[in-house]
């Protein structure tokens, strides 16, 4: 079964897939993801995979009848989507070459320019959970991408103050982050021509990085055939730091945030950058989002964001060491 039914305290739709409880738990054996499945081809770089288990369907069934003038349910209009980063299935992100994540990258752009086209997606949203303590259910390198019918409540809550700065300042929000950060510097881990990162001044997570572009634009369709490159490469070269900072996979959830389907206006006002949510605060210690955080949207950071900035810029300059590529990497 899957529905969407409305919260009427926060204005918010959550989306009920029942079915989500039977996919697989990390399978020892016979990864569907993996050639010689036979659910994938047998040859492939990146490819997109509809989901087995799909919380949103373009054609769902009608929502159990327990609706009433209160309680509000709605048809799950949507799609949900697996990106396979690539057929070898112990690859991870950073180990995959920047041409190949150029490929990922044109994948992530095509199917936000497929997905929409649909009258009845609002917002596509590219993801990817790694890591048993973000909850993964299939380790074959892997993300999400999910396409709502509505603007979820986080989002929402960012366009609209983007759009009110803008309005009050006539700039950008995350540009002039952006140029506060590379002012500031204790915070920026690395930047290259079209690209920054740094864990900014407000984050939740001790390793919050975020990944924006430089330039003032607002969907993976906007960029060129460079910044597609740079956009690679970045995102190899930081979750290749993570990788290092705790000698050991680094879990995080990784969402792009990009410009919602229909608001053309949003062009002026928004911009686009990945953030990263990540849950480790130590090698063997776990951020937790506790009651305050969850009950009242109250995030309290355990650690200090310029300390943590400076021991990812530390575990990324060791990565390009061990790669043997310190000279050419920042040129």
């Amino acid at each position: 079964m899957t529905e969407l039914r409305y919260n009427p305290l926060l204005g918010d739709w959550t989306m009920v897939a029942s079915h989500r409880q039977n996919r697989p738990h990390l399978p020892k054996a016979g990864c569907p993801f993996c050639p010689g499945s036979g659910k994938v081809p047998e040859h492939y770089d990146v490819l997109k995979y509809d989901n087995d288990f799909p919380a949103l369907v373009p054609e769902p069934p009608e929502p159990d009848p327990v609706a009433t003038s209160l309680y509000t349910a709605e048809k799950a209009f949507g799609k949900c989507e697996v990106i396979l980063y690539s057929p070898d299935h112990t690859m991870t992100l950073p180990e995959l070459s920047a041409e190949h994540l150029q490929k990922l990258v044109d994948l992530w752009t095509e199917r936000f320019v497929a997905l929409s086209q649909e009258p009845n997606h609002e917002y596509i949203m590219i993801f990817e959970n790694r890591g048993e303590e973000c909850g993964v259910t299939m380790p074959h390198p892997h993300g999400q991408i999910y396409a709502y019918s509505w603007i979820p409540l986080k989002i929402r809550t960012e366009l609209e103050n983007c759009k009110a700065y803008h309005t009050s300042n006539g700039s950008c929000l995350i540009c002039d982050m952006n140029q506060a950060e590379l002012e500031f510097k204790k915070r920026v881990i690395y930047e290259n021509e079209h690209f920054l990162a740094y864990i900014p001044f407000f984050t939740d997570y001790p390793y919050g990085l975020f990944i924006v572009s430089k330039g003032h634009k607002t969907a993976l369709s906007d960029f060129t055939r460079e910044e597609k490159r740079s956009l690679a490469e970045i995102l190899k070269y930081m979750t290749g730091a993570m990788d290092t900072l705790f000698n050991r996979l680094f879990p995080y959830m990784m969402v792009i945030h990009q410009r919602p389907v229909h608001d053309a206006s949003a062009r002026d006002f928004y911009h686009f950058h990945i953030e990263f949510y990540t849950p480790l605060r130590d090698a063997g210690k776990l951020k937790y989002y506790a009651s305050s955080e969850m009950g009242a949207w109250a995030p309290a950071n355990p650690q200090s964001v310029e300390e943590t900035s400076e021991h990812l810029r530390k575990a990324f300059q060791a990565y390009l060491q061990r790669e043997g590529c310190v000279s050419e990497c920042l040129d």
